[in-house]
């Protein structure tokens, strides 16, 4: 078990570039880890990482090391985590990143409900709207819709995200209504700060016509969709929101929906990105698969959809 400690720090080290982070995953301090490398170098005989104050780089003996490693490993958590739902007994740490605005209401709810069925599985919950490499980051999973491509990492689409620009009646009630995209030039706007083209949005109507569209400089820009929302509701101004976020208020009035006849382009999803070294991980697929089959038929757009009249391929 000893040699498998030491070979276990040895390859989250290797994967995360990092004594901090690796020590983050297997949670005991940074010197457990380096203890563990160094015992494991001296059982070798030989130097598994280059050291500098900015990063930690395999040599090539430490590589070979990788591959042999990193299978085995993997395979012995396994076996550990499948050993404990046997028993019924799943347990460990999950730490996860959750998109701003995501980690309330039904995602919030979702992931109660996840403690409740598996009560030995405790959740870190970072929120941040980075788009982040879990394995840089020391996440086992984060859900994101602006994720990173690498070749370490799995990317789980869970459900797509639908988009409303919508403000309050005590705004519109003031202005005229926008009835095209290239309205909106001539209103206030709360716009969400990561998205990666900025102001341009490209909509498409039922009909199949696509515009795009150079959205005039915000009013307020932030990386907080409860911020935007509130700004919704205060009357400020018009706002793109997530339905998964705004979903309530549009049924109950609080908001109105605007350009009902236009969907954005790109579609998004909501995705679980994860490192490919944890595919084994059951305590990771246990909640992803639970977050899927929670949300496979948003049941806030379906609600929405029943009560705007409107069919579910314009809620895609």
């Amino acid at each position: 078990m000893d040699n498998f400690l030491c070979i276990q720090a040895f390859v989250r080290v290797a994967e995360t570039q990092s004594f901090t982070s690796a020590a983050r995953q297997l949670d005991v301090c940074p010197s457990v880890v380096s203890m563990r490398v160094r015992q494991l170098e001296k059982l070798i005989q030989a130097s598994l990482f280059h050291r500098s104050t900015r990063m930690v780089a395999l040599p090539e003996t430490g590589q070979d090391m990788f591959d042999d490693c990193v299978e085995l490993v993997n395979r012995i958590e396994q076996v550990i985590d499948n050993a404990q739902l046997t028993r019924g007994s799943a347990s460990g740490s999950l730490r996860i990143q959750v998109l701003p605005g995501f980690e309330l209401g039904h995602f919030g709810r979702a992931l109660q409900d996840f403690r409740a069925e598996y009560p030995k599985i405790s959740l870190d919950v970072v929120v941040s709207d980075e788009s982040l490499n879990p394995v840089e980051e020391s996440f086992d999973v984060a859900f994101q819709i602006f994720h990173p491509r690498a070749e370490s990492l799995i990317t789980r689409p869970l459900f797509p995200v639908r988009r409303v620009f919508c403000a309050s009646p005590k705004y519109l009630r003031a202005r005229p209504l926008p009835k095209a995209p290239q309205d909106l030039a001539g209103h206030e706007l709360g716009l969400y700060s990561g998205y990666p083209t900025r102001n341009r949005r490209i909509f498409k109507h039922r009909s199949g016509e696509e515009v795009s569209v150079a959205l005039p400089e915000a009013r307020i820009r932030s990386n907080s969709v409860p911020m935007l929302r509130e700004f919704a509701l205060a009357g400020s101004g018009i706002c793109c929101l997530p339905t998964l976020v705004c979903s309530n208020d549009l049924m109950t009035g609080a908001l109105v929906p605007l350009l009902s006849e236009y969907e954005l382009h790109p579609k998004l999803e909501l995705c679980a990105t994860y490192p490919s070294t944890h595919r084994g991980a059951r305590k990771v697929r246990l909640l992803v698969e639970f977050i899927c089959q929670r949300f496979a038929d948003r049941p806030w757009d379906r609600a929405l959809d029943a009560m705007l009249g409107q069919p579910d391929s314009i809620a895609d």
